[in-house]
């Protein structure tokens, strides 16, 4: 008897070669003013950010960026940003623990989504340095019926926190899922006892990547 096909499930809003595409979020912008005069650096955290920030006020592109990682870098410079520093590491504390050593006599403003993964300005103020933030996205769930579920022996792409909610709060986990996530902060998020891998690098191409390599 034949093995049954193991089918990609990606709940990224972006569409991949290779995979089915289930997207897990959508996003709303907040229509608000963007005060740029007091500060001197951005601070983005997503490419979702970026875009929104963009789109709320064009003259933030003139403002240097410092960026999370190469996906948050790369949406910066394409839409016509500058990027100051990209962070070496993929993650928030990585990327607060350099803003202490490179840029802490900085205004900094964190243009951010309504939840985040890691609290940039709570771990900054232990170190007596200060940040603005401010809302200007916020994360929403698609609703799917169940007959939308992935079939048996999927493999689940899970490309952030948020897409591990909204998958969960759509269907149930089945026992021959295998999940995918982009890094160690989203892997946080999975319940226990599920048969989970961490693509190489916390690139949804990595991700695709690693899932090929389980069918």
């Amino acid at each position: 008897m034949s093995r049954q096909k193991r089918e990609i499930y990606l709940l990224s809003p972006l569409a991949k070669e290779g995979t089915i595409s289930l997207p897990m979020i959508s996003f709303s912008l907040y229509d608000e003013l963007i005060d740029l005069a007091p500060y001197d650096i951005l601070l983005f955290t997503s490419k979702q950010a970026v875009k929104s920030a963009y789109s709320l006020n064009p003259k933030a592109k003139e403002i240097p960026a410092l960026a999370i990682g190469s996906a948050t870098a790369k949406s910066i410079t394409s839409l016509g940003g500058i990027v100051l520093y990209q962070a070496k590491e993929f993650y928030g504390k990585n990327l607060s623990q350099d803003i202490i050593q490179k840029f802490k006599d900085k205004n900094i403003l964190y243009l951010r989504p309504k939840v985040v993964s890691f609290d940039s300005k709570s771990f900054l103020e232990k170190a007596h340095i200060t940040i603005e933030e401010q809302i200007i996205y916020e994360t929403n769930c698609c609703n799917y019926s169940i007959k939308e579920k992935p079939q048996k022996n999927a493999i689940i792409i899970f490309t952030s926190p948020s897409t591990i909610k909204c998958f969960l709060s759509n269907f149930e986990w089945d026992k021959s899922y295998t999940a995918v996530v982009i890094g160690k902060a989203t892997l946080k998020h999975l319940p226990k006892n599920i048969k989970v891998e961490v693509a190489d690098v916390p690139l949804i191409e990595s991700c695709v990547e690693k899932a090929k390599t389980l069918i």
